[in-house]
C-alpha cells in the first residue's frame, strides 16, 4: 500500500505551536471583527452610516489602527471581504496588523443550516473546498481560523446525539484540514445560554459536548 496515503505529517507544526503561544499571550484578547456585510449594515444602520464596501473597509482600518491595540490584542478574526481590503497608506489591513505584531485570523465556515428530523438544530457548513480556500487565506497572511458551531439546550431533549456527533465530527475534518493549511484552528462548539435550565444542566451538556468534540479531535 502506498505510505503517501496515510502521511500524517505537518510541515506547520512549530508554526502552529508558536501562532497558538501567541494568540494565547497573558493579559491579551481576540478581537472578533468577522461580521458578515449583513450584519455590519445593522451596526451601520443603528448611527445612520450606509452599509458600502468603503465604509466597512474604514471600519475595519479603525480598529485595526487603534493605538496601543497591540497591549490588549493578540489577534483579530476577519471576514472574507476584509481579508483582501487595504488601509489608506496602501498597506493591506493584514500587514497593518502584522506590523504591530498580532496575527490575522479569518472566519472559514459558509453558515448553518437546520438538521433534517431534528428540533431545528443546526449543523455548520464549509468542508467542502476548504483546503483550497484556507491555502489561499494562509497565502494571504491569515494564522488562525475560526468555525462557529451552535448548540442549545431545551426541555425536549436538545441538543440531541445527532447534532452533537455532526458538531464534533465537523469541527475535528475543520480543525485538520486547517492545520495542515498552516492556519491554528479555534475548535468552538458554541452552547447558547438561551432558556431557563439551571447550571447544573448547563455544566452536565457541556460536559457531553465537550467529550465527544475531544474524542473526534484525538482521533
Amino acid at each position: 500500500m502506498d505510505p503517501d496515503l496515510h502521511y500524517t505529517g505537518n510541515a506547520y507544526v512549530e508554526e502552529l505551536m508558536q501562532n497558538a503561544k501567541v494568540l494565547s499571550s497573558s493579559g491579551k484578547g481576540i478581537l472578533a471583527s468577522d461580521e458578515s456585510n449583513g450584519t455590519c449594515g445593522k451596526r451601520f444602520e443603528a448611527i445612520g452610516v450606509e452599509n458600502t464596501e468603503k465604509n466597512r473597509n474604514d471600519y475595519r482600518e479603525m480598529l485595526y489602527s487603534t493605538p496601543n491595540l497591540k497591549n490588549y490584542v493578540s489577534g483579530c478574526i476577519m471576514y472574507d471581504e476584509t481579508i483582501r481590503q487595504k488601509g489608506k497608506d496602501g498597506r493591506t489591513l493584514v500587514k497593518i496588523l502584522a506590523d504591530e505584531g498580532i496575527l490575522t485570523g479569518i472566519k472559514v465556515d459558509t453558515g448553518i443550516t437546520v438538521i433534517e428530523g431534528t428540533n431545528d438544530e443546526t449543523v455548520t457548513n464549509g468542508l467542502d473546498g476548504l483546503s483550497a480556500r484556507a491555502s489561499e487565506y494562509y497565502e494571504m497572511g491569515a494564522r488562525f481560523a475560526k468555525w462557529r458551531a451552535v448548540l442549545k439546550i431545551t426541555p425536549d431533549g436538545c441538543p440531541s446525539d445527532v447534532a452533537i456527533t455532526e458538531t464534533a465530527h465537523s469541527l475535528a475534518r475543520y480543525a485538520q484540514i486547517c492545520q495542515h493549511s498552516g492556519l491554528v484552528p479555534i475548535v468552538e462548539p458554541e452552547i447558547l445560554t438561551d432558556g431557563d435550565h439551571d447550571i447544573k444542566t448547563c455544566a452536565r451538556i457541556s460536559e457531553k459536548v465537550f467529550n465527544a468534540v475531544m474524542n473526534e479531535l484525538i482521533t
